[in-house]
């Protein structure tokens, strides 16, 4: 089977929004609470983020977006937000943030929020005030039913169980995630008045943008009818049993109306939205010209390590994002799934996996998304059932295992405490394993072989050249070598990753720009990939 497809470039239309920064912008995610701490209390903070920004500039990435800082009921890791224009003490002030933006853009980066639209937290001052009174106005900001022996309708909670709980006096309230989240109901104008001028504090203050979390989500069908047939939510894949939760159409336009806030300000500042749909020509919808800048193509985190895989995953989301003229966000690993070295088999073969598929994606064009720790090759730590925080872990009565695993701090020296804190005898708000100290940034960085090295030259490489990140794209596989080459009418550019379990030769008609690891070989006219491998080869 061979899947063949070119990507045009964007219709002429948009031509004049190709130099947007956004549009080929490496962006790097950091789990804020598990990056730096930098007032020795074991918890990650906007202090410690500030004094690593010059190791995310010498990384050489164009943005960095920051996971929830707001002050939280900590059910979800920040997503159960109390106050949308706060910063959660923990993390610091606002004035931290007002710092890090100076700081950054000082040092040629771009900062972007995390927003969460589509519930608070229950210690939100709306839910209080609905508690305290059923007929008040924050009353109408939730879903609330009337006390019945079972819940209003059939929905599920994304972490488990019915996705109502019952207030104290016996009402229901939905939450389509925790407890302790209670949806927002964004049919009250209240509701969008009060998240405008939150856009507009952070943009003010000068923010670059936002990922916006559950964009998919925030309006439910009129009435609350039951979801089709029976149904099992997870986090990722929505489809049409789902249809009266998720992707109505009226929520694209929240979108439209939040792109004319964002467009307003001077500074090309944009919006990238999480939306969670199996098919690719419904998340590239939100991404159309007068919605959201970008929106995730999460399908290459979900694929295996597979050539044909992988190819329809890429084929697929430059197929739908060409159609709408929007750029693909590409995404292999974030703070919700299994680090990509244990996920692509764990050990020696894993890593060997995880760095051709960094390389890979570094090419593609588009967008591509970098969780922290991926560019040291972390794999997915083991989190004591006693440690674990995650909800999905209790809420599930402990089958399914949570997301702590890959939330687990950044190891920046060597030695028991991984220079995490600034305090190294305060313990890590989740537990480091041992002997994390070997995936240290002090080890790797003078280690010319080791994972970030590797990282730091991809991107480097693709800063420099005119077609990575950007031009026509080809997408084939060959047997179990998957081949993606970007051209315009001069040049092109081919990476070639060997998903077998075996070496195989591919042609080389040119100069071999940057391979994975020392296992791939040039022969004159040839290139020897070792299994797992993959190569960056200039025609």
């Amino acid at each position: 089977m061979t899947i063949d497809s070119a990507a045009h470039a964007a219709p002429a239309a948009e031509a004049a929004a190709t130099a947007a920064w956004w549009r080929d912008a490496v962006v790097y995610q950091v789990y804020l609470r598990s990056f730096a701490d930098g007032n020795g209390d074991g918890i990650g903070d906007l202090v410690g983020l500030r004094a690593r920004l010059p190791y995310l500039a010498n990384l050489g990435v164009d943005a960095l977006w920051l996971t929830p800082h707001y002050p939280s009921g900590g059910a979800d890791g920040g997503y159960d937000v109390v106050d949308h224009r706060a910063v959660d003490p923990e993390y610091g002030s606002v004035e931290d943030v007002e710092a890090l933006v100076v700081d950054a853009h000082a040092l040629g980066l771009r900062v972007l929020l995390d927003i969460v639209p589509n519930h608070t937290s229950d210690q939100h001052r709306w839910f209080t005030e609905a508690l305290a009174d059923p007929g008040s106005p924050a009353a109408r900001r939730y879903f609330f039913a009337e006390g019945s022996e079972h819940p209003p309708n059939n929905w599920q909670s994304l972490f488990g169980g019915p996705a109502w709980s019952r207030t104290p006096d016996g009402r229901w309230y939905l939450h389509m995630f925790a407890p302790e989240q209670p949806d927002l109901d964004w049919t009250d104008e209240s509701v969008r008045a009060d998240f405008e001028q939150t856009l507009r504090f952070w943009l003010d203050i000068g923010i670059d943008g936002f990922r916006v979390d559950v964009a998919y989500g925030l309006v439910k069908a009129p009435g609350l009818p039951d979801n089709p047939g029976s149904y099992s939510p997870t986090l990722f894949g929505h489809g049409p049993e789902q249809a009266m939760t998720w992707n109505r159409p009226e929520v694209h336009d929240i979108w439209r109306s939040w792109r004319a806030i964002v467009d307003s300000y001077p500074g090309e500042r944009m919006l990238v939205g999480e939306v969670c749909l199996a098919d690719l020509d419904q998340v590239a919808l939100y991404s159309r010209p007068d919605e959201l800048h970008q929106s995730f193509a999460f399908r290459l985190l979900k694929s295996g390590w597979d050539a044909h895989a992988f190819a329809d995953a890429i084929d697929s989301a430059l197929a739908a994002f060409r159609a709408v003229g929007a750029p693909v966000s590409w995404v292999l690993s974030n703070h919700d799934k299994d680090r990509q070295v244990s996920r692509f088999g764990g050990g020696a073969v894993g890593e060997s996996r995880a760095r051709a598929a960094a390389l890979l994606m570094l090419m593609l064009p588009g967008s591509p998304y970098l969780y922290a720790g991926e560019e040291l090759g972390l794999p997915q730590a083991h989190v004591p059932d006693e440690a674990k925080q995650d909800p999905i872990f209790f809420r599930s009565g402990g089958a399914r295992p949570g997301r702590d695993g890959c939330r687990v701090p950044i190891p920046w020296h060597e030695g028991p405490d991984v220079g995490f804190s600034s305090d190294p005898q305060v313990p890590a708000w989740l537990p480091v394993p041992r002997g994390w100290s070997e995936y240290s940034v002090s080890r790797q960085a003078e280690d010319s072989g080791s994972v970030l090295r590797l990282y730091q030259r991809a991107i480097s490489v693709r800063r420099d050249h005119p077609l990575l990140g950007s031009g026509d794209a080809t997408v084939t596989v060959h047997g179990e070598l998957l081949r993606v080459q970007v051209e315009d009418d001069h040049d092109a550019v081919t990476c070639w990753v060997n998903m077998g379990s075996a070496p195989a030769i591919v042609p080389a008609y040119g100069e071999v720009m940057l391979a994975s690891d020392s296992r791939v070989l040039p022969t004159g006219g040839s290139v020897v990939l070792g299994a797992g491998t993959a190569v960056w080869i200039a025609e």
